[in-house]
């Protein structure tokens, strides 16, 4: 089993930032992959971004079309934390960020991902 625990959510204004992590622990070995889904009320959940986590391959990720050029993903391997740099944050960027942890490819799809964290909650005002 994987642990998955966010942590870096909070309030701020349009036009701030936020810095979100995620520390997984347990049995790490084969989780390639860690991502970011999010979910707003009403709304289904939407992958944000997914970065392959092993130091063999870098900058082996991708980001859904809404947060490019605002949101960068990152990991340190060593220690299996994933990072996701929210910058020009937008009010419709409100909403649960989840963490995500699996082995199925570079994929912004949730059923590609087998391990979830609990969620850390972004509210960005207007």
């Amino acid at each position: 089993q994987v642990q998955l625990v966010e942590s870096g959510g909070g309030s701020v204004q349009a036009g701030g930032s936020l810095r979100l992590s995620c520390v997984a622990s347990g049995t790490t070995d084969g989780i390639d992959y860690m991502a970011w889904f999010r979910q707003a009320p009403g709304k289904e959940r939407e992958g944000v971004a997914t970065i392959y986590v092993p130091q063999s391959f870098t900058n082996f990720l991708t980001y859904a079309d809404s947060v490019k050029g605002r949101f960068t993903i990152s990991r340190d391997s060593a220690h299996h934390t994933v990072s996701l740099q929210m910058n020009s944050l937008r009010p419709e960027d409100t909403a649960m960020y989840y963490c995500a942890a699996g082995d199925r490819g570079l994929a912004l799809a949730a059923d590609r991902y087998t391990f979830w964290g609990r969620g850390t909650q972004v509210t960005v005002s207007s």
